[in-house]
């Protein structure tokens, strides 16, 4: 399954994914924007992706570029609530030189068209910390909706930040088709 956009596509991680996962969980700045704590080593991200495969409530998805096929990054829809028709959602992009491109963005949106064209769920939900102002303004840019903050639930780099709960509904997604 292959889900395209203009200027990236997304596609199922494969195994040959894994080293350039691994290379963007060892940059200091990213793992701070995720609140991030732990490293990882290459074998806990290959065993982790391999379970994660094996989950029928999540999709993992390879971020690549259109004109040479390189991975920029990876995504996931995760934890489908098939009853309440609502998931989550994570992105990363695993370079400096691949943010502020609009990658991310257009890679979000095709993770919404999987989720409320192919899955038909209802909502989509993310956590995204306060300090992170470039990820919360493409997730607005993308229309997610700022819902909730849980204040002051991070301490990190001796300071604290807020989570902010941001959401998406079909049919601001369908809104936005129009």
């Amino acid at each position: 399954m292959v889900i395209l956009g203009k200027v990236v596509y997304l596609r199922p991680i494969k195994d040959e994914d894994f080293e350039s996962i691994y290379n963007s969980c060892q940059n200091e700045e990213f793992l701070y924007m995720t609140g991030t704590r732990k490293t990882f080593t290459l074998d806990e991200i290959t065993e982790k992706y391999k379970q994660f495969s094996k989950d029928p409530t999540r999709y993992d998805f390879a971020i690549c570029l259109l004109d040479n096929d390189q991975i920029i990054g990876d995504l996931s829809i995760l934890e489908i609530d098939s009853d309440n028709k609502k998931a989550g959602f994570r992105i990363s992009l695993h370079s400096r030189n691949t943010v502020n491109k609009g990658y991310g963005t257009e890679a979000t949106q095709l993770a919404q068209k999987f989720t409320f064209e192919e899955l038909n769920l209802n909502r989509l939900e993310l956590e995204v910390f306060s300090h992170n102002i470039r990820g919360i303004k493409a997730y607005e840019k993308a229309g997610f909706k700022k819902e909730g903050t849980l204040r002051q639930s991070l301490y990190m780099n001796n300071t604290y930040s807020d989570e902010i709960l941001m959401g998406m509904l079909q049919k601001d997604y369908k809104q936005g088709l129009s």
